[in-house]
C-alpha cells in the first residue's frame, strides 16, 4: 500500500508548495522511491514548479469533473493524466485554475467527501512508494477531499505567531475526518518553516515544541532565497548545494522513519 500523505496548512505562504516539491525530489533522487505528486491547488503553483504547462491533456480539473458527474473515473483516465518530471524524479498530475470552479461542482456531488479517493484508487497508488498531494490553504471540499483519501498529513508551519493561530481548526478537522471518514487518518508531523535567527522564530519554535512534542519533526526549515531560486530554476534544492538541500534530505529521512 501506497503512503498517501496530503501536505496542508489552511494558511497561504508556509512553504507547502516548497516541501511537496522538494520532499518528493528527496525522496526519489537520494532514498530511491517512486513518487507521485499531486497538484489539488487552482493556482497551480506545484504544476508550474515542475514544468508543467498546458498541452490539451487532461488535468486534475477533468478528473474531478469526470468523478462529480459519474461517479467514479476510469484507472486509464487517470493515467493518462500522469506526466513526469526529469529534474526532480517524479510523476505528477498537474492542476489549473479552472479547478477552483470544479470545486462548486463538488458540494452538489453525492459523496462528494470521497471523489479524490475514487480518482486515487490502489490501482493507481500501487505503483508508488509515496503519494504526495499539495494542499490549498482553506479547509474547503477539495481539503477534505485530500484528507479523506491519504492517511498521513505533513503540517509546514511558519514560525510566526500568526502562522500558528489556525492550527487547531485544522487539528479539528482532521479528527472530524477520522472520526467520520477516514479512521486511518493521522499527523505524520509539524515541521517548522522559514525560520530564521528571530527572537519571534525561537519563540514560535519552542511553543510549538511544547504543544507537540514528538509529533514536531527534528528537522525545520530555514528561511533562504535558494527556495525562490529552486522554483525559478525548476531545479530541486536537493540538486544544489546549499542549506535547504541539506534539512530536505533530513525531512526526507525522518518521513521515511515516521
Amino acid at each position: 500500500m501506497s503512503n498517501i500523505i496530503a501536505v496542508s496548512n489552511q494558511k497561504g505562504g508556509v512553504s507547502k508548495t516548497t516541501s511537496t516539491y522538494n520532499l518528493g525530489a528527496c525522496l526519489s533522487h537520494k532514498y530511491n522511491k517512486k513518487v507521485l505528486l499531486i497538484d489539488i491547488d487552482p493556482q497551480a503553483n506545484l504544476s508550474e514548479y515542475l514544468g508543467y504547462e498546458p498541452d490539451g491533456t487532461e488535468t486534475m480539473t477533468q478528473l474531478i469533473m469526470s468523478a462529480c458527474m459519474t461517479g467514479s473515473v476510469s484507472c486509464d483516465m487517470v493515467k493518462s493524466t500522469i506526466r513526469h518530471c526529469d529534474a526532480a524524479k517524479v510523476d505528477y498530475i498537474p492542476s489549473d485554475i479552472n479547478l477552483a470552479s470544479s470545486e462548486s461542482l463538488m458540494t452538489t456531488a453525492l459523496s462528494r467527501e470521497t471523489i479524490l479517493k475514487r480518482i486515487l484508487t490502489e490501482d493507481i497508488t500501487k505503483e508508488y512508494d509515496y503519494v504526495i498531494i499539495d494542499c490549498l490553504p482553506s479547509l474547503g471540499t477539495l481539503l477534505i477531499n485530500a484528507l479523506a483519501a491519504c492517511n498521513n498529513v505533513l503540517i509546514p508551519v511558519q514560525t510566526q505567531k500568526f502562522s500558528m493561530d489556525g492550527l487547531q481548526a485544522l487539528e479539528a478537522l482532521i479528527k472530524q475526518i477520522r472520526n467520520t471518514i477516514n479512521p486511518d487518518l493521522r499527523i505524520i508531523g509539524i515541521l517548522p518553516t522559514m525560520t530564521d535567527r528571530t527572537l519571534i522564530s525561537r519563540t514560535a519554535l519552542t511553543t510549538l515544541e511544547e504543544i507537540y512534542g514528538e509529533l514536531l519533526f527534528e528537522t525545520s526549515i530555514s528561511k533562504s532565497i535558494e527556495a525562490a531560486k529552486s522554483s525559478e530554476s525548476k531545479k530541486p534544492l536537493c540538486c544544489i548545494d546549499c542549506k535547504l538541500a541539506t534539512e530536505y534530505n533530513s525531512l526526507a529521512w525522518e518521513v521515511l522513519k515516521r
